[in-house]
């Protein structure tokens, strides 16, 4: 997980300001189109101060797929040391900068949805925008990343969950 604070970006949804809080990967992704899961998916994490906003907390979601490195995780990686079972030693080396912005989000293409967050206690309440767009990532980005959660589990994503009544919409500024 990356955690930023202060001023790390922003996204605008329906007149409401949510504020980058941090970013997290799963592997495989959480999400799927078409039923295909994918190697990785990031989640970037924001929130909103606003006291008269129905929801809280959104979610930008980016899926990965095997293929080329990708340049963010690339840099992500170099200053990743390697998670273990003594709490004092998980983290990053130094106090170097990432920016945000680096990870560019690309696509115009996008799904909406109201759902949970993925992790206990999965509170409800969360507005999703998953993009359209697959990125790639190497297989030895990803085996670097298994390798830092070091969580004894082939996996760190919870199972694709029902659609539960949930409506998707999705956004194609084409249309």
């Amino acid at each position: 997980m990356v955690e930023w604070a202060g001023g790390a970006g922003w996204i605008r949804i329906n007149s409401t300001n949510y504020k980058l809080q941090q970013s997290h990967w799963h592997s495989p992704s959480e999400h799927t189109f078409n039923g295909r899961r994918y190697a990785m998916e990031l989640h970037m994490v924001h929130q909103t101060d606003d006291p008269n906003a129905v929801y809280k907390v959104a979610v930008v979601g980016m899926l990965y797929k095997l293929g080329r490195p990708d340049p963010f995780i690339d840099e992500l990686l170099k200053n990743v040391t390697l998670a273990s079972d003594d709490e004092h030693s998980k983290g990053v080396r130094g106090a170097k900068e990432v920016d945000p912005n680096e990870i560019r989000v690309a696509g115009h293409r996008y799904y909406r949805y109201i759902g949970s967050l993925t992790m206990p206690p999965c509170t409800e309440g969360v507005i999703w925008t998953i993009n359209r767009k697959v990125r790639t990532v190497s297989i030895a980005q990803l085996l670097s990343f298994r390798e830092a959660v070091h969580d004894y589990a082939e996996m760190n994503a919870r199972p694709v969950q029902d659609l539960n009544s949930r409506w998707i919409y999705y956004h194609d500024p084409r249309d």
